[in-house]
């Protein structure tokens, strides 16, 4: 799977072990950012991420910043991005399974490096399973987007 990663400074600690991880598990990543830990605006990095997807060279992405809140409501703004914030196994492949989510964000201050590796791997290999009701609901969520001229 084609996948990118961004960062902003306070997800910077965790990049580069969730980008070995992924490469590791045989997908191609991007690395979209950030670079150092010096401080930078959170917002840039999830339109980094919803750029990617959008333009079809990343499949899903995964965004981190300091909580995951931040980043996952930049992402969201996003026509046809959908984000999830995930601190447990369950919801990184849930969200995946029920709403076709394409960007899990972390919180790098809130999970440790193995818990994000562990998030990261259900994640990925999660698919979506295409039962109707699924799709409905998903179609009701693309109905706002356009009728909110997002």
């Amino acid at each position: 799977m084609n996948l990118a990663v961004a960062t902003d400074h306070g997800g910077f600690p965790l990049k580069e072990r969730i980008i070995q991880e992924l490469k590791r598990l045989g997908h191609n990543v991007t690395d979209l950012g950030t670079n150092s830990a010096e401080p930078v605006d959170y917002p840039d990095y999830a339109e980094a991420v919803a750029r990617e997807i959008l333009a079809g060279r990343a499949e899903r992405a995964v965004l981190i910043c300091g909580s995951g809140a931040g980043a996952c409501v930049a992402a969201n703004k996003f026509r046809g991005i959908r984000s999830a914030t995930c601190h447990d196994s369950f919801s990184a492949h849930q969200c995946v399974e029920d709403d076709n989510v394409n960007v899990l964000c972390l919180g790098a201050r809130v999970v440790g490096p193995e818990l994000a590796v562990e998030l990261v791997r259900d994640y990925v290999k999660a698919v979506f399973s295409g039962a109707e009701r699924h799709r409905r609901r998903l179609g009701k969520i693309a109905a706002f987007e356009a009728s909110f001229g997002k």
